[in-house]
């Protein structure tokens, strides 16, 4: 299966004709956070695979477009606080970043810690239907210590750190952090789980 995951900015490469194109053989798109709903619509319209997402901290909780008011993408599936399952896949997501104003999708390590928690009846009855807990975690904030920064903003999340070593999901895709050059680190293994940064746009096969 081949997945491709996308975050906190737009991009020509995807937002044009070509993309059908340049991604014609993805099966899967995960969001990250702080896209547009249009901009998600699009993307599934033209490639007509699901889309599976969370909401970033810079995510408007209704936004106005031309078909009227929008409180989420149509045809996506936001797994804040849920296990869901595709195709044999098991996906499970948090929203938003730490708390440092009074904007929408943040919260407190302590909050980030009951939504991680919310989760575990459903990894565990994965783990009694499947034989496993989850193959794919998707954040919007990272973990901490793993591509994160030092400003309150982009500190990461201790509570992802633990449901990643205590449930080995294989993939952690998150965004938030952004790249404004080549040399920071995008991929990093923990444990298990491969943690990827997907700023902008990754594929990823499984």
């Amino acid at each position: 299966m081949k997945i491709l995951s996308v975050s906190d900015v737009e991009l020509g490469l995807i937002y044009s004709p070509q993309i059908r194109q340049r991604f014609n053989d993805v099966d899967l798109i995960l969001g990250c956070g702080d896209l547009a709903y249009s901009y998600l619509e699009y993307i599934i319209s033209m490639l007509d695979v699901p889309l599976f997402y969370v909401h970033g901290n810079h995510a408007n909780q209704v936004e106005d477009t031309v078909a009227g008011l929008k409180r989420t993408p149509e045809g996506g599936v936001n797994i804040h606080g849920r296990c869901v399952a595709y195709r044999g896949l098991l996906l499970a997501g948090v929203e938003g970043c730490l708390q440092y104003n009074y904007g929408p999708y943040q919260y407190s390590q302590r909050r980030m810690w009951g939504w991680v928690f919310s989760l575990i009846p459903g990894l565990l009855m994965n783990r009694a239907r499947y034989g496993r807990y989850l193959d794919i975690f998707v954040t919007h904030a990272p973990p901490a210590g793993i591509h994160d920064m030092d400003d309150l903003a982009h500190r990461g999340i201790h509570a992802f750190n633990w449901l990643d070593r205590v449930f080995k999901p294989s993939y952690h895709f998150h965004g938030h952090v952004h790249l404004y050059h080549g040399s920071k680190r995008t991929v990093t293994r923990y444990g298990s789980t491969t943690v990827v940064n997907t700023y902008g746009y990754r594929e990823t096969v499984l």
